[in-house]
């Protein structure tokens, strides 16, 4: 496996290194959202709560313990809750603006990651091309069969090793806006239902 790596040549440190940059980003991310959904899961059961009886001391506590970007808006609203209506909408929707970068985190270095790994692939094939051309000028029809052979396993493993690198961050990433999209259209809908009940206005 090392001798394959090494086969590959300069090139294959950065497109190793963005690789596990990538693996670190998915591996959190997939974390981070998977503890959010629960942590709001158990926060919305207890605003229902609190808010009916109107505990919202209570509510701000479970706020602040569930540390999500839906709980800082809630936590946001009950704060500002004897403000005007009017008022009250637009700061919360300025604290929904803050709150978006927390689901955004690290998705544009990772969709960064997906195409510089591809270009890298790209510059280390052209690179091995370069090398295999030279041999062949240097060595009249054939030239060196092992220097040829070695030029063309760097063209062929960096291509390989960029596009292992970039597929799967390509597809993660993706897939992550399309989560942030989705948590945050969620998020909305909560956070209007707890600005009814604060206004005393839900069914």
């Amino acid at each position: 496996m090392l001798e394959t790596i090494k086969s590959g040549g300069f090139f294959m440190i950065p497109i190793i290194i963005c690789g596990i940059v990538a693996t670190f980003i998915i591996i959190e991310r997939c974390i981070y959202f998977a503890n959010i959904k629960k942590k709001d899961l158990v926060l919305m059961a207890e605003l229902n709560n609190g808010l009916v009886s109107g505990n919202y001391q209570s509510c701000s506590e479970a706020c602040v313990q569930a540390d999500t970007p839906f709980s800082q808006v809630v936590k946001k609203a009950l704060d500002c809750r004897r403000f005007e209506e009017k008022d009250l909408r637009e700061i919360v929707e300025a604290e929904m603006d803050l709150v978006v970068p927390r689901f955004e985190h690290l998705l544009s270095t990772l969709g960064t990651i997906a195409n510089i790994a591809t270009l890298l692939g790209l510059l280390g094939t052209v690179t091995g091309n370069i090398k295999a051309f030279g041999v062949l000028g240097a060595g009249g029809t054939m030239g060196d069969p092992a220097l040829l052979a070695g030029a063309i396993a760097e063209a062929l493993m960096t291509t390989v090793a960029g596009l292992c690198v970039s597929i799967p961050s390509l597809i993660f990433h993706n897939f992550f806006v399309s989560r942030v999209n989705h948590n945050i259209v969620e998020m909305e809908v909560k956070v209007t239902s707890v600005l009814l009940r604060l206004m005393g206005r839900a069914k």
